[in-house]
């Protein structure tokens, strides 16, 4: 089995357009949610969301390709590009032919099933765009980016709700450590702050509704969170084999060591009972990475600011870590209180995010926790940043259905 490292971190997020503009907000907790721009809001019961301001897809897509894809694929092209750069690599022809592009996403291009349906409505079927099928398919984000980037290695999308991205990332992990390749672009993205988007979470009264107050609306594990905050973004990083990795010289943030997944096959949206379904992921994770618990020094919750949700994801992870948690030895905190919710993109924006703390010996923090709700009994690094020399981190992904995934990363030791 091959060792997996992590050699490239690019981040395309509310926070910010570049993975060091990304990384430094989320560590001052600075917001990087406000009112939607992306559309007239001014109807809906939720007016705010986490959107990638001053994202000019130009910048990073020629001008005649922008029609063949939705948002999600132009945020995903950006991260991945920089993800290249950030990792300094020249792609031989061997790396072309084998390196492959693993792109969680949940929904796709929604802002088009709207737009064409209502051109379907309006004005009949001749009037509908080519570009309509290629632009919405949630496999596109992959597809995309492997074109854009000349990679000609395995191809697909994992669409597992808010779990997405990070399958894809211990996927990806799996075809390199099983050596099927030496070489992966993983990651995810989404652009559902859209209409459509918007008010389906709406109406499932998922959404937080502190529209007089929306950089402080994601308040994780507060007694005061009404729902989560839709936002938008892409996170991609790049994995090696330690052996690929080692021979090209190449700077290592950290190494991939555990993945655990599993369904609570319990309810449409809401978490099983203690957590259940997220106890075995983490358990799983950790089994996988040969990692005990007291090892762990952080781990990056899930954390989306849902009355119940956080309230079962803390029982998880006390069940899981037990005293290590209780004693609050385990610092936990949730980058989404900054960030928002960027539903297939957020596993792996904060797998990234991961690394960097692990690189760094850097905890963020979770924003906004004012009045800790007494149901949840563990240390969430409220407000401010904390250092802390980091072995290992767990970050988590859960999602409608009852899928969950648990992902392990380690400070390389070469």
């Amino acid at each position: 089995m091959e060792r997996v490292v992590i050699t490239g971190i690019g981040l395309c997020t509310p926070n910010g357009i570049g993975t060091e503009e990304t990384w430094r907000a989320v560590l001052a907790a600075e917001s990087g949610i406000g009112p939607i721009t992306l559309f007239d809001a001014s109807q809906y019961t939720t007016r705010f969301a986490g959107e990638v301001k001053g994202f000019t897809p130009e910048t990073w897509i020629p001008r005649k390709k922008l029609k063949e894809m939705g948002r999600f694929a132009h945020l995903s092209i950006a991260a991945s590009t920089m993800c290249l750069k950030d990792a300094a690599i020249e792609l031989t022809d061997e790396d072309r032919e084998t390196c492959g592009t693993l792109i969680g996403v949940g929904v796709g291009g929604l802002e088009y099933f709207y737009q064409y349906s209502v051109t379907l409505a309006e004005k009949g079927p001749s009037k509908i765009s080519p570009y309509l099928i290629p632009s919405v398919i949630a496999n596109m984000g992959a597809g995309q980016v492997a074109m854009a980037l000349g990679l000609r290695g395995v191809s697909y999308c994992n669409t597992s709700a808010c779990s997405s991205s990070a399958h894809s990332l211990g996927e990806a992990f799996e075809w390199v450590r099983r050596g099927r390749t030496q070489i992966m672009l993983t990651g995810g993205a989404e652009a559902a702050v859209f209409g459509l988007g918007v008010a389906g979470f709406g109406a499932m009264f998922a959404l937080s509704r502190r529209n007089d107050d929306p950089t402080r609306a994601s308040r994780p594990w507060d007694k005061g969170r009404d729902g989560f905050v839709c936002s938008e973004g892409a996170g991609t990083l790049l994995l090696e084999s330690l052996t690929h990795a080692k021979k090209r010289g190449a700077k290592i943030y950290a190494e991939v060591t555990g993945y655990g997944a599993s369904c609570d096959a319990y309810h449409i949206t809401k978490p099983s009972p203690d957590g259940e379904g997220a106890q075995r992921a983490m358990k799983m994770a950790l089994a996988d990475a040969q990692v005990r618990p007291e090892q762990v020094g952080y781990i990056n919750a899930h954390g989306t600011s849902t009355p119940q949700g956080d309230i079962e994801e803390s029982r998880a992870i006390l069940g899981t870590f037990g005293d290590h948690a209780a004693s609050k030895r385990l610092w936990v905190s949730s980058t989404k209180s900054v960030m928002g919710h960027l539903l297939g993109g957020a596993g792996a924006v904060e797998a990234a995010l991961c690394a960097l703390a692990i690189r760094d010996g850097r905890v963020p923090p979770t924003a906004n926790l004012e009045d800790l709700d007494p149901e949840c009994k563990l240390d969430f690094v409220p407000h401010t940043a904390r250092e802390r020399s980091l072995d290992h981190v767990m970050t988590n992904s859960f999602g409608f259905g009852g899928t969950n995934v648990s992902l392990v990363l380690s400070r390389f030791q070469g």
